[in-house]
């Protein structure tokens, strides 16, 4: 058996040890709890405990079980595939679509057409997650990789986790900034109210930071269009961030809430852009885009009529 070794760092010290090993390794907290429990985890060469806390320069020697054949079905879901070659593919996710299953997700989701699209995906990565590495959320659109072996898996895990990993976002905010630029450095929790929301003001919170620069303004409707880049991956990052110094996105009803006046959107008005990476086998540099989709150019459209551009 693999063993795999990892050293804890800032941003996952002070964690629990199911969560710090979630983060390194790219799986599930309950996954996390499962290899902890079955002692494939040892913290400074003695056995971890799922609730005990890291440090800054614990060594993680961590022993994966077996890959496992995914008892998740195939469907026949259609794709836009940017890049496929033996080791990964790229696609242009569509808002709407689920990355993983999840509780009223059973079905549908990225991970049951990539089951039927690759043959080749079983058990990678566990076997409710095959392939993935990183995700998007349900209403988000745009470039997602992942991975179609173990060895592809392990790499991009690792430079997700080492935040080398080059992503554009694009997004329409309600408000006008005055700047051009700017950087929201907040750590984000999860909701001491809400275990379904997280915050600046949240339980546990993990340190991230967020990029900003306004590539439109559209005064009259009091609304601008942003390209943001994420230096840290955490759970709804840019949507918690932009909300937080009152530029909540346009069509987000669950951070945007009563400022939002474009439900009619139907999800938030976040794209990812661009994608960008180092292929694991090859180790040459990847760049991939995604066009903006119908509904976004849409609205920017409406905006700028209004403007009278």
């Amino acid at each position: 058996m693999t063993v795999r070794h990892f050293i804890i760092s800032e941003s996952e010290a002070d964690q629990r040890l199911d969560s710090a090993l979630a983060a390194v390794v790219g799986i599930t907290r309950s996954q996390a709890r499962r290899w902890i429990d079955a002692d494939r985890v040892r913290v400074n060469d003695r056995s971890g405990r799922a609730s005990q806390s890291v440090r800054v320069g614990d060594a993680l020697d961590v022993t994966p079980p077996d890959l496992a054949k995914s008892a998740l079905e195939p469907e026949a879901i259609a794709l836009d595939v940017l890049y496929e070659d033996e080791d990964l593919i790229v696609i242009d996710k569509p808002a709407g679509m689920v990355v993983h299953p999840a509780p009223g997700h059973s079905s549908g989701t990225l991970v049951h057409a990539l089951l039927h699209h690759c043959d080749n995906l079983a058990g990678i990565g566990g076997v409710e997650r095959p392939g993935i590495v990183h995700r998007l959320d349900r209403g988000t659109s745009g470039v997602l990789v992942a991975a179609k072996c173990d060895e592809a898996h392990r790499d991009l895990a690792e430079q997700f986790h080492e935040h080398t990993i080059d992503r554009v976002y694009r997004a329409v905010v309600r408000g006008v900034p005055s700047a051009d630029e700017g950087r929201v450095d907040c750590a984000i929790g999860r909701h001491p109210k809400d275990r379904k929301r997280m915050s600046v003001r949240g339980t546990a919170p993990r340190e991230a930071q967020t990029v900003w620069r306004v590539t439109r303004r559209f005064p009259k409707s009091q609304r601008a269009a942003l390209e943001v880049f994420p230096e840290t991956g955490r759970t709804h990052q840019i949507r918690v961030h932009l909300a937080s110094i009152g530029l909540p996105i346009v069509g987000d009803t669950i951070y945007g809430r009563s400022l939002n006046r474009e439900a009619d959107l139907g999800r938030p008005a976040l794209h990812a852009a661009v994608l960008g990476f180092v292929h694991p086998r090859s180790r040459k540099s990847m760049r991939f885009e995604a066009p903006l989709p119908a509904d976004l150019t849409l609205l920017l459209a409406s905006l700028e009529r209004r403007e009278g551009i």
